[in-house]
């Protein structure tokens, strides 16, 4: 799996990603889902030069013009509901690309809330034969609700290219996925790389619960 690192390049998706994480920002939900939002436009447009384009020509009121425009068919998938904003910051690009949406949640298994599972609910999906398909979610911690994901995912179709993307990413997780996609084919963009999962499997500094952030408490 091929790793990219935007947030290693001097560029403002490090101040959205900086924002994220401050304690005295993230009261403001409108401005972190926006911020979220606008790391998804980025990363989008890194990802819109690794398409697929051919010329077309344009008419405009005064003569053609010729353009080249992506042949990708591009599918965006997400995991709801953390994923929701990261998601439109993607459309906000692709606005032409189909959308998959795939309800889970994760839940610990011992008393000690170490040990963690994902269930799997609700899938919603266009066909994703031969498509371009990028999966998009904000947190990427132990790497296996992802998996799980991709592997939900893949029972609407197998795609031509994998794009897995995050805004921010554990080394742990990390890991974890290029074992389970071994070979380049697969590719991961996130935006800042932290080093470590707490006891609870939270991403170290990260930024806390990302969907709780985003839309408040959850019982």
């Amino acid at each position: 799996m091929k790793v990219f690192d935007l947030g290693a390049c001097n560029t403002v998706l490090n101040q959205y990603v900086a924002e994220l994480r401050d304690v005295n920002v993230q009261t403001d939900r409108m401005r972190f889902r926006r911020n979220v939002q606008r790391i998804g436009h980025v990363m989008a447009y890194e990802i819109s030069k690794t398409l697929v384009y051919k010329p077309v020509e344009v008419q405009t009121p005064l003569a053609t013009a010729t353009a080249s425009i992506p042949t990708d068919d591009i599918v965006i998938g997400t995991v709801l509901r953390a994923g929701l904003p990261f998601h439109q910051g993607f459309l906000d690009i692709f606005d032409k690309a189909g959308n998959a949406f795939l309800s889970a949640y994760r839940y610990y298994t011992d008393r000690e809330c170490r040990n963690i599972d994902v269930h799997i609910e609700y899938i919603a999906s266009p066909n994703l034969n031969d498509c371009t398909f990028i999966i998009v979610d904000p947190m990427l911690a132990t790497g296996e609700s992802l998996e799980l994901a991709y592997k939900a995912f893949l029972s609407k179709g197998k795609p031509k290219r994998i794009i897995l993307a995050s805004v921010i990413a554990a080394k742990e997780g990390i890991e974890h996925l290029q074992k389970t996609f071994p070979s380049d084919d697969v590719e991961l963009y996130c935006a800042a790389i932290d080093p470590e999962l707490n006891e609870h499997r939270y991403i170290v500094p990260g930024l806390g619960d990302a969907g709780d952030l985003m839309y408040g408490d959850k019982m």
